[in-house]
């Protein structure tokens, strides 16, 4: 069970309410006799008492501390509390007797504190000054003195829960890293000794045949510097992270060729430079995956959309299709190119990739990335 700084706080409060009911019917019974009304104060401390004990589970953690059950608790105080000019003399009120419910009305501020932060336990602590007040029908120099004590003592109770729950996040997320860093390392392990060792291998028997093999060389080359760092986790070399947007058609104006055919719009589509420089990587092996399954020969179409909310990509084909549940078969065998090199750098982005795909008569990709709020398409005039 995860451990909260605020457990030992609901705890103290439980044990709080309990010893100061039992303090406040102790009170009443060395004054009874002096009461008014004392069948009257007996019984709103018999309701007191009775309340703290069907609820003092409702204190031991924040998840049982309900704000509709702080309202009811706050409500008992207040309640006894204006109620003791009902049931006790004007001599004993004037003299600075106890309310009903004595000090046990901290414990229903102090809930507050715990549960909202110093916010709320100031309200709570307004509510019950304001009772004091008109109990005494005086600005009384204990009744003062009482009220800014509860008022000050849960205001800094509040604070204090708040920084402590900052802190605990704070450590949560550094633990979190340190995990993930972790984890990074023995990535890094494996990696380095499988996939990087294979692709350096590669390089290097490319360069010797020469021809095709050059090229494949070349190009695991580059996935092993790309990849080295990686998992040393800096940034890919030529990697740009400015954070100004960028027109998305220079981004995939270098895969058009002559099987490969792009329609976009007269004026710039401007994207964020991450997200954009991701939709090009998702168009990039959305084309690589048809030249892999639909052959050297197939036509493929790109289709760039400004929209006012989006950027929309579609990649279309005239290949075979893709046969029902491939995808599915793919993703078991471990071939995630569909699942991760596409839908998975869109649903980072917050977008969606859709493939409509029918057997014979090619595939389409549809990648739609949200903008940022600020981040508009061309202007009116340019378009």
């Amino acid at each position: 069970m995860r451990m909260s700084v605020e457990l030992p706080l609901w705890r103290a409060l439980t044990g709080y309410r309990v010893l100061t009911a039992a303090y406040a019917v102790g009170l009443l019974a060395l004054s009874y006799e002096r009461y008014a009304h004392p069948l009257g104060a007996a019984a709103y401390l018999a309701v007191l008492v009775v309340w703290t004990g069907l609820t003092w589970r409702r204190v031991t953690s924040p998840e049982r501390c309900t704000k509709r059950f702080l309202v009811t608790d706050l409500a008992v105080a207040l309640t006894g509390i204006l109620l003791t000019p009902v049931v006790d003399t004007p001599a004993r009120i004037a003299d600075g007797g106890n309310t009903l419910p004595s000090i046990w009305t901290a414990g229903a501020v102090l809930g507050f504190a715990i549960k909202g932060g110093w916010r709320w336990a100031a309200v709570a602590s307004a509510l019950v000054a304001a009772a004091n007040l008109y109990e005494r029908g005086e600005f009384a120099r204990d009744t003062v003195h009482n009220v800014v004590l509860v008022w000050v003592a849960s205001v800094a109770i509040g604070y204090v829960v708040e920084v402590a729950r900052a802190s605990e996040r704070t450590l949560a997320r550094a633990l979190q890293i340190e995990a993930a860093t972790r984890e990074r390392e023995r990535l890094a392990r494996d990696i380095h000794d499988s996939v990087l060792q294979v692709l350096a291998m590669v390089q290097r028997r490319g360069a010797k045949i020469g021809g095709e093999a050059a090229e494949l060389g070349r190009m695991a080359g580059e996935q092993e510097v790309a990849l080295r760092t990686l998992v040393a986790g800096g940034p890919v070399p030529g990697a740009r992270t400015s954070p100004e947007p960028v027109d998305v058609r220079r981004l995939l104006a270098p895969y058009a060729a002559a099987r490969v055919s792009l329609a976009e719009p007269g004026a710039p589509v401007l994207l964020e430079a991450a997200p954009a420089r991701e939709l090009a990587a998702a168009v990039g092996a959305a084309l690589d995956n048809v030249r892999r399954h639909a052959g050297a020969g197939a036509q493929a179409w790109i289709l760039l959309e400004d929209e006012p909310d989006a950027v929309v990509v579609t990649v279309r084909d005239d290949g075979p299709g893709i046969p029902e549940g491939r995808l599915a078969a793919a993703e078991r065998e471990g071939r995630m190119g569909v699942a991760l090199s596409i839908r998975g750098r869109l649903r980072e982005l917050g977008g969606t990739a859709e493939l409509l795909s029918v057997p014979e008569q090619g595939t389409e990709v549809e990648l739609r990335v949200p903008r940022e709020p600020g981040v508009s398409g061309a202007s009116e005039a340019e378009r």
